[in-house]
C-alpha cells in the first residue's frame, strides 16, 4: 500500500488565511446587512425586502445579465477562431497578439468610454443609445485581454496540429472541426474567460455612469450613496446571483458535445 500523503501544516496555515480573507468580509457585509435601517439594532431581513420589491433592482439586474451574455458571446466568436487560427498557422504572432491583449489594462476605462463616445457619435440610434450595442462593444474591450490569455492557455494544453489533421482525415470541414474537436477541448478555458468577463460586467461602473445606462453596478452605486443597510443587502445579492451565474454558466458548459456524424463529414 501507498503512504498516504500528508498535508503540509503550512499548506493547511494559508489555505485557512485565504478562506478567512475571502469570507470574513463577506460575513461583515452579511450581519450589517442585516442591522435595520431606522434604529441600527440586529435582525431584520427588511432591508432584503427592500431591495427585492424595489422594480429598479429587476430592470437593472436583467440588463447587465443580457449584456454580459451578449459580451461573452461576441467575444468568444472573435476570439476562438482568432486564437486557433494563430496557434495553427501562425505562432509567430502570439507575443502581438499578447501585446494589444495587454492595451486594455493600460488605458482606463475612462479614457476608454470617452474615446467610444466621441467615435461612435454619429453612429445609429439603435446602437448609440442602447446598452446592448454600445456597452456591449465597451465591454468586448474589456473583456479581450482576460478571454484571449484563458484561450490561449487553453490552446497551449492541446495539440492542436494533430487535432486538426485528424478531423479533416475523417473527411471534417474546418467549422467542424472547430465546433465540433477544438471548442470541447479547450471548454475548461473558455469558461474560465467567460467566468471573468461576466464578472467585469456585472461590476463595471465607470463606462455605464458616464454613457449614461442605469445598469446593475450603477443602481448598487446608487444605493450605497443613499441608503447604508440596503446597500450591504444589495451586495450580498449581488454576490449570490453572480455566483450564481457562475454555476449556470458551468452547468451549460458540461453539457456532452455530440459525436461527428456521416452527414457531417
Amino acid at each position: 500500500m501507498k503512504p498516504r500523503r500528508r498535508i503540509a501544516p503550512g499548506a493547511v496555515v494559508w489555505l485557512l488565511v485565504g478562506v478567512a480573507y475571502f469570507f470574513i468580509p463577506l460575513a461583515a457585509t452579511l450581519l450589517f446587512s442585516l442591522r435595520d435601517d431606522q434604529t441600527g439594532k440586529c435582525c431584520t431581513l427588511a432591508n432584503y425586502s427592500y431591495i427585492l420589491h424595489d422594480p429598479t433592482f429587476w430592470k437593472t439586474i436583467r440588463l447587465s445579465f443580457v449584456v454580459a451574455l451578449e459580451t461573452i458571446a461576441i467575444t468568444l466568436a472573435l476570439l476562438v477562431p482568432t486564437v486557433y487560427w494563430v496557434h495553427l498557422k501562425v505562432p509567430r504572432l502570439r507575443p502581438l497578439i499578447g501585446f494589444l491583449a495587454l492595451v486594455p489594462f493600460v488605458v482606463a476605462p475612462i479614457i476608454l468610454v470617452v474615446g467610444l463616445l466621441d467615435i461612435y457619435r454619429g453612429s445609429p440610434e439603435w446602437f448609440y443609445a442602447s446598452p446592448y450595442g454600445f456597452l456591449a462593444t465597451a465591454y468586448v474591450i474589456l473583456a479581450f485581454p482576460f478571454m484571449y490569455f484563458s484561450l490561449d492557455t487553453g490552446f497551449r494544453s492541446i495539440d492542436v496540429h494533430t487535432l486538426t489533421e485528424a478531423s479533416q482525415s475523417l473527411g471534417a470541414g474546418w467549422p467542424t472541426t472547430l465546433w465540433r474537436v477544438i471548442l470541447p477541448n479547450i471548454k475548461a478555458a473558455a469558461l474560465a474567460g467567460s467566468f471573468l468577463t461576466l464578472a467585469i460586467v456585472m461590476g463595471e461602473y465607470t463606462i455605464a455612469s458616464l454613457a449614461q445606462f442605469n445598469t446593475f453596478s450603477v443602481f448598487v452605486q446608487y444605493i450605497n450613496q443613499n441608503k447604508a443597510y440596503p446597500a450591504g443587502a444589495v451586495t450580498i445579492i449581488a454576490f449570490a446571483i453572480t455566483w450564481a451565474a457562475m454555476l449556470a454558466l458551468l452547468a451549460v458548459g458540461r453539457g456532452r458535445t455530440a459525436p461527428i456524424t456521416e452527414g457531417e463529414k
